[in-house]
């Protein structure tokens, strides 16, 4: 054993552990605040030894802990905080024993039996800002466990540390189990106050289902989802000015508050997305990113097709909120822009638009003073608005607008919250031009086909006209009332161009070029669409489906039957659109056998009977597929009403019990604008 006066100097991992609020416990009740010290020491003390950790001093309630590398130290401090997650669950408040960790790797000089050194003394310092059940670490931890260890890393904002002069990069551990009221003691958000009793009380709602428009799309009611990287291969050229925002974390006491967090997200992308000089991802394809499961950004940005990935956290108590963002090369792991935002709950809009334009800045955008001025503008000035508004929007989202069929929940729910919204805010444009949204797919997809329905889609259109007459979102509101109400597909072209000059980045854009195209039979228009469309919202499985559509009606069957075969791949339900090209190729028997299973499905569970009948016309049995077609009509299909204008029933167009079924339907088809185009 060296003498005492000998000095040893290592490289070393340094871990400094706090209890937390054990000073003020001490004053209140001195004997619990030993009882718990006790029981903190016992507990730690059978953990070090299991990750090589070699206990130096107790400082107080402090641990200092030596390990030979960052990986044990991480290792052990994460089992630290998931035993004491554990112990806490079921204790009262008083008995909780919370701690902060703090790790980082330099040179350390032993002497004496003790410790000394930067590394010791900016483990120390670090471990302040772990918050409540946190680990903080600092740059060089990170660097060498971020692929050694499966958990994410979330950088925080800079920060001087006492007595240390060099600037540091630090990052928390995100611990999946983590407690939302430890976290709201982390954030130093110093309210208590709970959120305001006007808020709804709700499950998030975030079952991931992807938004489709167009008929075909809604005959896959039980969507499996297979594992993102299954979905998407890499993009071979990935655009340098290319973004996704993913779900930023809920970190409030509230669990509804989750709602909060997704409309901060929401409104950053959306800003974003109005920099033409941008690729930004749709909410749609990022939603699946949430953060209670893991992120690997490499492999995210190459399933987007991004560059650059923003994530973040919202913490919202009382009259308060904080917010964190930090964007990061999706290629490198280069965390490249952090920022932290401590302000009064009324200045979240101006906290996204700041946000939105330092990022868009970071990445040399060009932020003309019309797309600045944009950016900037609020959505509406009341934050209750808002929040119905945002609620709104996640319940379209989870059930996906053309997903909706006749008494779906969440369709209702999301109605109710736009009116309440508007009721509030009657100058909530955005909030009316979803509102025109939801009452055109109500009546055009026959959840609700009535007159009444159609003059509330007035209403909210009229409204929306009234505040922004030349909006995007207005022009596109309007594209799809001549679309689906009039049937007046070059008057909808018009508008969706002029839609896409400010919503260059919304894929409905794209989406409805490509279905007034396949109206109009014009494929290769069609394809060019979907294409952009797809490159915008990569994860919407359905966009394959609407390619092949257009692949096979081209007559490019092999590339039809390739992506039906990919989107079934996913969705696991027999495509009808692959046995219509099965049908054309000459492929009868793998038409009939698809054909057999979709009627077998339907037997017991739904299957949208046109769907079924279209393979029926392919297949030259035109009395069955009129059964089918009365079918749906009894059955109110929610795509029965555009049926008519797709090139799957050509066929039919000539037989009078067509033109019966269409008279029922409420369609004079002699009638229809461009309907040559489509013979």
């Amino acid at each position: 054993m060296p003498p005492e006066n000998t000095e040893q100097r290592k490289l070393a991992a340094i871990m400094f552990t706090d209890m937390v609020g054990y000073s003020a416990l001490a004053q209140r009740d001195d004997k619990l605040a030993l009882e718990l010290l006790e029981e903190h020491r016992q507990l730690l003390r059978e953990i070090f030894p299991r990750f090589n950790g070699t206990e130096i001093k107790t400082i107080g309630d402090a641990f200092l802990i030596e390990f030979n590398s960052a990986l044990e130290a991480a290792q052990c401090g994460i089992e630290i905080q998931r035993t004491l997650a554990k112990r806490n669950h079921d204790v009262t408040a008083e008995r909780r024993i919370e701690l902060r960790i703090g790790i980082h790797i330099g040179d350390v000089v032993h002497r004496a039996g003790d410790v000394y050194g930067d590394g010791v003394n900016i483990a120390s310092r670090i471990e302040a800002l772990a918050g409540a059940g946190g680990i903080c670490v600092s740059m060089d931890v990170e660097r060498q466990i971020r692929n050694a260890l499966e958990a994410r890393f979330e950088k925080l904002a800079p920060t001087e540390l006492k007595n240390i002069s060099v600037p540091m990069d630090l990052f928390r551990i995100v611990l999946p189990w983590e407690k939302q009221a430890a976290l709201a003691t982390r954030l130093r958000i110093t309210s208590e106050a709970r959120s305001n009793k006007w808020m709804w009380i709700a499950a998030a709602v975030i079952l991931l289902l992807i938004i489709g428009i167009g008929w075909w799309w809604t005959t896959l009611p039980h969507k499996n989802l297979a594992s993102p990287a299954a979905e998407v291969s890499p993009p071979q050229n990935i655009p340098e000015k290319s973004i996704a925002v993913l779900p930023f974390e809920n970190l409030s006491d509230e669990k509804q508050n989750a709602y909060f967090a997704d409309g901060v997200q929401d409104e950053i992308l959306t800003d974003l997305a109005k920099v033409p000089d941008l690729k930004v991802i749709s909410r749609t394809s990022v939603i699946r990113y949430r953060t209670d499961v893991a992120r690997n950004l490499r492999v995210i940005g190459q399933q987007l097709g991004v560059a650059r990935v923003v994530e973040g956290s919202v913490q919202r108590s009382g009259d308060r909120i904080r917010v964190n963002a930090q964007l990061i090369d999706a290629r490198t792991d280069a965390h490249l822009w952090a920022k932290t935002y401590d302000r009064s709950l009324a200045d979240v809009f101006a906290i996204q638009s700041e946000i939105a334009t330092s990022i868009a800045r970071d990445l040399q955008a060009n932020l003309s003073p019309h797309i600045k001025a944009a950016i900037e503008e609020a959505p509406t000035a009341d934050v209750v608005a808002f929040d119905f508004y945002t609620r709104a929007k996640t319940l379209l989202l989870a059930t996906g607008f053309s997903g909706l069929q006749k008494g779906v929940d969440q369709y209702g729910r999301a109605r109710e919250l736009l009116n309440a919204a508007v009721a509030r805010d009657p100058n909530f444009f955005l909030a009316y031009y979803q509102l025109a949204r939801v009452h055109s797919e109500a009546y055009s997809f026959a959840i609700d086909h009535t007159p009444a329905r159609r003059v509330m889609m007035d209403e909210a259109l009229r409204n929306a006209e009234r505040l922004r007459p030349d909006a995007g979102e207005t022009h596109l509101a309007r594209a799809f009332y001549f679309y689906r109400f009039d049937l007046d597909y070059d008057r909808a072209r018009a508008e969706v161009q002029a839609a896409a000059a400010s919503l260059p980045n919304n894929p409905d854009v794209y989406s409805l070029t490509a279905y007034i195209d396949r109206r109009q039979s014009r494929w290769t228009e069609a394809i060019q669409s979907l294409e952009k469309a797809l490159q915008l919202d990569p994860h919407n499985v359905y966009f394959d489906s609407a390619l092949a559509d257009a692949c096979r009606e081209k007559g490019d069957f092999n590339e039809a039957v390739a992506l039906y075969e990919k989107a079934q791949a996913v969705t696991h339900f027999a495509s009808a659109g692959l046995a219509i090209t099965y049908a054309r190729m000459g492929r009868q028997p793998e038409a009939q056998r698809i054909l057999n299973e979709l009627v077998e499905k339907a037997q017991t569970q739904y299957v949208a009977a046109e769907r079924i009948a279209s393979v029926y016309v392919a297949l030259g049995q035109n009395d069955e597929a009129f059964r089918w077609l009365e079918r749906a009509f009894n059955e109110h299909s929610a795509n029965l009403y555009t049926f008519a204008f797709h090139p799957e029933f050509r066929a039919l167009r000539s037989d009078p019990r067509f033109a019966d079924l269409l008279r029922r339907i409420g369609i004079d088809f002699a009638k229809v604008p461009n309907r040559q185009k489509n013979l």
